[in-house]
């Protein structure tokens, strides 16, 4: 009986799913590429703010504790947009005339919250509380980055669960006593291992990698 497939018919078949197999490993690479990248992620990029309010100033050079704007971080799962009130405390008495802060004397005249644009923000599907992370040594700037030295705020990782779980499979490589949770120049020791260790028995800190922890 005649062959229904000519002799190149193996060669041609071999090559087909060579190609295929190729290009599902090529448009993978280029969409995981393109999920990491910053046009994605927004990591590293800054966003635009009714108000250029600079962290690199307030929080860097004069000082100011974390907590003073965002109140309830130490209590409660948000840590808390300042209210317009929080802002005039200090700027009924300085830079009262400046054109940059109109929108903040305008929203404090007029009662009328601004509309800041969240830099941080996880899908809806995550839980996630500030409150509980700050009980157990986690550092403001861990997760959002050396904020005292951003003249603009930006998102400083990505925020994946990837990212997350790092933390929570070895806690002990992050965590810093508690003290030190809002120290914004803070910077890990040498022997953060073994300090790490440490804390983490000292705290009571749990190596939670449940779905439901996140996805409640």
């Amino acid at each position: 009986m005649a062959q229904i497939f000519s002799k190149t018919a193996n060669i041609l078949s071999k090559a087909s799913i060579a190609a295929a197999l190729g290009g599902a490993a090529v448009l993978g690479g280029v969409l995981y590429a393109i999920m990491m990248s910053p046009y994605y992620t927004n990591v590293n990029v800054t966003r635009e703010q009714p108000v250029p309010f600079s962290h690199k100033h307030h929080a860097g050079e004069l000082g100011i504790d974390c907590r003073y704007c965002h109140t309830s971080v130490e209590k409660s799962s948000f840590a808390g947009v300042p209210p317009t009130q929080t802002c005039m405390t200090c700027h009924s008495q300085i830079w009262t005339n400046a054109p940059m802060l109109e929108p903040v004397r305008a929203s404090y005249r007029d009662n009328e919250s601004i509309s800041w644009t969240r830099v941080n923000a996880l899908p809806q599907y995550v839980y996630f509380n500030h409150s509980i992370h700050v009980a157990k040594g986690v550092g403001c700037t861990t997760c959002h980055g050396q904020v005292a030295e951003m003249p603009l705020m930006y998102k400083a990782n990505t925020l994946y669960m990837g990212w997350c779980l790092e933390c929570h499979r070895d806690p002990a490589k992050f965590v810093r006593p508690k003290s030190e949770v809002f120290n914004a120049n803070y910077v890990p020791p040498a022997n953060q291992n073994e300090l790490g260790a440490r804390l983490v028995k000292e705290y009571k800190i749990q190596s939670l990698q449940n779905c439901s922890t996140c996805h409640r």
